[in-house]
């Protein structure tokens, strides 16, 4: 089982979309504060997000807390535009946690350069950016792929 963090989301539909990615392949959603939105249910309901009860992400108050339930031994891989290291280098392990940023931010760069090789990328067209939704599915399922094979 692979997780899938969001580091400060603030779109509710890429959340909603990441939520039913994890949902549909049983991987673990981590959502670390503060968010962007709303968990209430009206607005939940609003973004299409009427199974978030069977998903039970796990929310986190900051990046912290989150890396404290980590458990020994899992890695913690940090997707960004900002590095060379193209995320199917790498050999996917169960427990894997891929750590995605804001939409608008990403990651901060104060984690990046104290987990230098720990980030991954999705190669692109320079100028260009993938939406956190496509982004997440992209990775994910790569990490599916490999330990399905």
């Amino acid at each position: 089982m692979l997780n899938v963090v969001l580091l400060r989301p603030e779109i509710p539909p890429n959340t909603g979309n990441i939520g039913r990615l994890c949902h549909a392949t049983g991987a673990i959603l981590h959502l670390i504060g503060p968010l962007g939105f709303s968990l209430d249910e009206k607005a939940l309901r609003r973004s299409g997000l009427d199974y978030w009860r069977e998903l039970a992400p796990l929310l986190w108050d900051s990046y912290e807390s989150f890396l404290s339930s980590v458990p020994a031994g899992s890695r913690v891989w940090l997707l960004t535009t900002k590095s060379e290291r193209a995320y199917w280098s790498v050999g996917f392990q169960k427990g894997d946690y891929l750590v995605f940023g804001s939409e608008t931010r990403g990651l901060p760069e104060s984690l990046l350069a104290a987990n230098e090789g720990d980030c991954l990328t999705i190669p692109q067209v320079a100028g260009r950016s993938l939406n956190l939704a496509t982004a997440a599915g992209i990775v994910l399922y790569e990490g599916i792929r490999q330990l399905t094979k």
